[in-house]
């Protein structure tokens, strides 16, 4: 009899995981509709407009090959928003993790007063919402604006520099509004990950006599490479699809003189605009995704980091 009842058991055990397995899957499913229909089946459909000319109006597609992918590497606009989003990246994203690293460092730093409240301070700019902060900034920028009065009545200037209007500056205010926005939060994720970083490791290097700076270099730093590699992909993915910041600051033109214009503005006024050219906004948008995939592999690459497999 005993060994009649050991399979049964046996079998109502399995059973039993079973059913879990296919009631996990159950509560899984919406999630899964959700990722299909607006993560998978929206990129397939835009792979596929990339190589159409689309009418969404009338709503035809005409098949054009590879033409788009052809235009935009023909198309001076184009080329001048890549490399817009090119330079905006390779400034804004080492600047501003470098930053954040050396003020987590500090903050971590026994002995330092008023820590707590500096970090509350430091950290208010993230909760802000990117619109606001572009107002803010283009009104502290204005030919009117603090900052202009401040370097008049300083006499560093005889003139108030037009910072919005003119295209050798443009640009870099954004860079400057996005590296003051972004840096507490990195700042943070930083703070984070120095909290399991051994007392040890500093006091063995202070007993050796190392400086501060000894003590950044070759413990702080290497103990945070795979933050760093964090920090570093989630910078260039932010910076290379800019684009509420420049649409603002610009009103959607991406002036003055395309000194502002992006790759994701352009996606959005071609898909958007009155031009409608749906599939060469896709092209746009599809290229895009291979630019920031490949930088994003080579910034893993090169700050020795595995990455995801």
């Amino acid at each position: 009899m005993e060994t009649k009842k050991k399979p049964l058991k046996l079998a109502r055990g399995l059973n039993g995981e079973h059913g879990q397995v296919w009631e996990a899957y159950l509560f899984l499913t919406p999630a899964f509709v959700i990722a299909a229909v607006f993560f998978v089946a929206a990129i397939v459909f835009a792979l596929y407009m990339s190589f159409n000319h689309v009418n969404m109006i009338s709503q035809q597609f005409e098949f054009t090959g590879f033409k788009n992918y052809i235009d935009v590497f023909k198309d001076n606009v184009a080329m001048t928003a890549l490399k817009n989003t090119a330079l905006f990246s390779v400034i804004v994203v080492p600047i501003q993790t470098i930053i954040a690293l050396l003020i987590a460092y500090a903050l971590s730093t026994r002995g330092i007063k008023g820590k707590k409240l500096f970090r509350l301070v430091y950290f208010l700019p993230t909760l802000t919402s990117s619109a606001a902060l572009t107002l803010i900034f283009m009104f502290i920028f204005n030919i009117s604006g603090p900052l202009n009065n401040f370097l008049i009545s300083m006499g560093l200037y005889q003139h108030p520099i037009n910072f919005l209007q003119n295209p050798a500056y443009a640009l870099k205010v954004i860079m400057v509004m996005n590296i003051w926005s972004t840096v507490p939060n990195y700042m943070t994720v930083y703070l984070a990950s120095l909290v399991d970083l051994p007392d040890s490791f500093y006091e063995a290097a202070e007993i050796d006599g190392a400086s501060a700076w000894q003590k950044l270099r070759y413990i702080t730093i290497p103990y945070l490479r795979p933050i760093t590699t964090y920090v570093l992909l989630t910078g260039i993915i932010g910076t290379f699809q800019m684009f509420d910041q420049a649409y603002i600051f610009s009103n959607g033109s991406g002036g003055p003189d395309n000194s502002t214009l992006t790759i994701a503005l352009m996606v959005y006024q071609y898909a958007f605009g009155s031009m409608n050219t749906m599939g060469y906004a896709c092209t746009l948008a599809i290229v895009l995704t291979v630019i920031i995939f490949v930088v994003s592999r080579l910034t893993e690459k090169l700050n020795g980091s595995n990455g995801l497999r």
